[in-house]
């Protein structure tokens, strides 16, 4: 089995990190996703703390990409992962996956000699709010740095779904606003780890160059996006809900909250708990088969 890294002393600094106590509202990118597909929903969700219902298998998904994570932390950390692996053979199979790609995944391009941070946190203070990531893995040398973030789905045919997601955008952009680092430096990088019969799974790469023109576009689109969310935060305190998406919308069609939203009824007049509203459960888009876009 191949070894956890021992990296060097870390040569990125400041890490970005915001330690003082703040009165600012933290964002992570799965909030800013949430934002921009629904403002009513950010409301239910983040204000309001209500939690959203999901399908069971989703909820086993998640709770497996999370034991992932938790397994990979402890693997560059150099503790013992028997005891996460043990009667888990999908976490074991995914494992393998792993180390076999190892020499790929933690090496920069032509250079071996990189810092490495697993579960690397990073905030940055921006139009009144603490954008905060955490990146899987973050390595970096003098002249670049890769975002590494580990998936544990199939590689998506069509990547517009990545592309266009908060995750893809934000994470490059905090890293040029915390770092010395020009945004031609930085990349983010997708694994995406697919489990296979044989319980190694297909382990494949998925990566993102960031420039300057990203950036400065990311930029006005945060500066917009936020100025929206101070404006409906202080009609919220006013006693005005966060704005819906229009009705035609699909959005409502698989959210839990379509009911709450009067955008949905229950299937039937007569239930066994009419007491209780109870809202579709999600279904989420199978991104591996949405159709492939050239780039």
């Amino acid at each position: 089995m191949v070894e956890p890294i021992d990296f060097p002393a870390p040569t990125l600094q400041p890490d970005g990190i915001d330690r003082r106590p703040s009165p600012y509202l933290r964002l992570s990118q799965s909030q800013l996703n949430r934002l921009t597909a629904c403002p009513r929903k950010f409301q239910h969700i983040d204000l309001e703390q209500l939690a959203a219902p999901g399908e069971s298998a989703q909820q086993e998904r998640q709770d497996q990409g999370t034991r992932f994570h938790q397994l990979m932390q402890q693997w560059f950390l150099g503790l013992p992962i028997e005891p996460l692996v043990q009667d888990d053979p999908l976490l074991q199979s995914w494992l393998n996956g792993f180390v076999n790609a190892a020499p790929s995944i933690l090496t920069l391009t032509h250079d071996r000699t990189a810092w490495g941070q697993s579960e690397h946190i990073r905030t940055l203070e921006f139009e009144g709010y603490l954008l905060t990531v955490v990146y899987d893995l973050l390595l970096a040398n003098q002249q670049q740095a890769q975002i590494l973030d580990w998936k544990t789905y199939p590689r998506p045919q069509n990547p517009r779904w990545l592309l266009q997601n908060w995750q893809t955008r934000l994470y490059p952009f905090v890293l040029a606003e915390t770092s010395d680092f020009d945004p031609e430096q930085i990349a983010m990088i997708y694994w995406f780890f697919q489990s296979s019969s044989d319980h190694v799974p297909d382990v494949q790469r998925f990566s993102v160059a960031y420039d300057a023109a990203q950036h400065k576009q990311i930029r006005a689109d945060l500066v917009h996006l936020l100025t929206q969310l101070t404006n409906w935060l202080e009609r919220y305190q006013n006693g005005e809900p966060f704005p819906q998406i229009p009705l035609e919308s699909s959005e409502c069609d698989r959210c839990s909250f379509a009911i709450r939203c009067d955008r949905a009824h229950p299937a039937t007049e007569q239930s066994s708990s009419p007491s209780v509203d109870r809202a579709a459960p999600i279904q989420l888009t199978n991104i591996a088969d949405i159709e492939e876009v050239a780039l």
